[in-house]
């Protein structure tokens, strides 16, 4: 089984998007049409950091703040093993573009499951639920 390590952005919203998160759906590939947050693979000799800063000025010429990493989460998909690491971020400037995904939203985070989630990421949307409903 193939072995992939992930950078993800889980990107929250601030001014008139406070109390969301940004959410993209994927415009290509077995998952398409398929929600998920924004980032991409690692590259050898790359961070984690380093890697979801790179994804997301590619995916969306966004430039972000990464506050810390959340969560790690390991899941296994038919064909590879996938080890995700989720980081909480903000903007730095406030355009998104999108460059490879066919929509994005901001989402609150009570309705984050109203979006068909990739697999690998339904558990962290439980997390974020419970760690930020409750506050």
């Amino acid at each position: 089984m193939k072995n992939i390590e992930v950078a993800a952005a889980i990107i929250k919203g601030e001014g008139e998007h406070e109390g969301t998160i940004f959410c993209a759906q994927r415009g290509y590939g077995e998952f398409k049409d398929f929600w998920e947050f924004p980032g991409g693979k690692l590259k050898d000799g790359e961070s984690a950091k380093e890697a979801l800063e790179r994804e997301l000025y590619e995916e969306l010429h966004a430039k972000v703040n990464a506050k810390g990493l959340y969560d790690v989460i390991e899941f296994d998909y038919p064909q590879r093993h996938v080890k995700l690491y989720f980081y909480i971020c903000t903007l730095k400037d406030k355009t998104l573009d999108l460059l490879e995904h066919e929509n994005a939203r901001w989402v609150k985070y009570a309705d984050l499951m109203s979006l068909n989630w990739l697999p690998a990421d339904l558990s962290l949307i439980e997390k974020l639920q419970k760690d930020f409903l409750s506050k």
